[in-house]
């Protein structure tokens, strides 16, 4: 299988994967912790997960992991987007970021990647230069198009002179503004030459983020006002879905403008279950496991359709993504809590006995809420009404 096979397969289903467990990504998930959850996902159908850099060592452990598995059991298959972490000149050191020119530590990351490619081609079937490294609200580290084109273009050379196999995939993933789906500014000739050079377009979509910025799909109009409360959540959610689809095509079209076709898919698209900020109980109101379950099961139905991989994000929670704020939404955009509970999206699955037998850190695959669905719903908010 190759990424052509795989990406857009509804067999082959994505998802972004980090096995951190704790509240700093010093503590690095062991190989057996790794194991652990490459198991799960598989037992749930997924098939290729998506990774963010190769300086830390959880990249080159879950390919090591990946590759014993596969040597011990024959039937388990399992393949990796690998992603090479990309930024911009004095990023994360306190000095002033320089959007214009790259970290020298750029070429450092991308030649490891080219290393594990090589040492597990089997495993390893796209390579993306960059997560959100493009778009301008990434302010502590955004780089120009031009050093993502210099990259996937280096990459594309080494394919050629048969220093990287010659069936890897090459991507950017990045948000659906950087890919010209949204404003103008972003329509550049280096941008252009960027979706000429890359083998397809990875995209981002985030509803939920724009239940706060861009709240107007959001909010119930004056027709759904005698609605019950139901009924205006799950119109909300269905118009969050056309939402995300409507970001798809114009990242579509804007290629499509340049004289390119290929194919777009989804590297990133995600609903949080827990946020006490802009998405919470004070805020936009989006936050909890029922609209959560309810937007992964929208954009499997819709993606699955399709033909378009949805490296949905993400599979575990990680609690390290904003460590000084326990329910900061960040940290749970998982469909998995920490301990290994299944959020409501996955109760399904459960029920099925599809996790029977496995575990995360010791404790077996069991429901959060106890299993309780009202539970559940007594934490659910319906959106504001338009005006609100």
């Amino acid at each position: 299988m190759n990424a052509k096979d795989i990406l857009g397969n509804p067999e082959y289903l994505a998802i972004s994967y980090g096995g951190y467990r704790t509240k700093t990504r010093d503590n690095q998930p062991t190989l057996n912790e790794l194991k652990d959850d490459m198991r799960i996902l598989h037992a749930m159908g997924i098939r290729i997960v998506r990774t963010y850099n190769v300086h830390l060592a959880q990249a080159s452990n879950l390919l090591k992991a990946i590759r014993e598995l596969k040597e011990s059991d024959p039937s388990f298959e399992m393949y990796v987007m690998l992603g090479a972490w990309i930024d911009c000149k004095n990023a994360w050191t306190g000095k002033e970021p320089d959007h214009n020119a790259e970290s020298a530590r750029n070429a450092k990351e991308i030649a490891t990647a080219v290393e594990l490619v090589n040492q597990y081609p089997d495993i390893v079937k796209v390579l993306a230069v960059g997560n959100e490294a493009m778009v301008r609200w990434a302010a502590s580290y955004y780089v120009q198009p031009s050093v993502i084109l210099k990259w996937v273009n280096h990459l594309q050379e080494l394919k050629k002179s048969g220093k990287l196999p010659k069936d890897l995939w090459i991507t950017s993933s990045d948000d659906f503004a950087s890919w010209g789906g949204g404003d103008e500014s972003y329509h550049t000739e280096d941008l252009a030459k960027l979706i000429k050079a890359v083998d397809y377009i990875s995209m981002h979509t985030y509803p939920y983020h724009n239940s706060h910025y861009n709240p107007e799909f959001w909010k119930v109009p004056e027709e759904e006002a005698e609605s019950s409360d139901l009924e205006k959540i799950d119109a909300a959610m269905a118009r969050a879905l056309e939402f995300a689809q409507k970001q798809y095509r114009a990242v579509e079209a804007h290629m499509k403008s340049l004289g390119v076709d290929k194919p777009v898919h989804i590297g990133e698209t995600g609903w949080a279950s827990i946020s006490d900020g802009h998405y919470g109980p004070k805020g936009s109101r989006a936050t909890d496991e029922y609209k959560e379950a309810k937007y992964y099961h929208l954009m499997r139905e819709w993606t699955n359709a399709e033909g378009i991989s949805c490296f949905y994000f993400e599979a575990f929670d990680e609690p390290w993504k904003d460590a000084h704020n326990p329910k900061g939404s960040e940290n749970h955009f998982g469909l998995f809590t920490v301990e290994g509970k299944a959020k409501y999206a996955l109760w399904n699955l459960v029920d099925k006995g599809i996790f029977d037998g496995l575990t995360r850190n010791g404790n077996t695959i069991t429901k959060t809420f106890d299993g309780d669905q009202d539970a559940v719903m007594q934490e659910v908010l319906v959106p504001p009404m338009v005006g609100e």
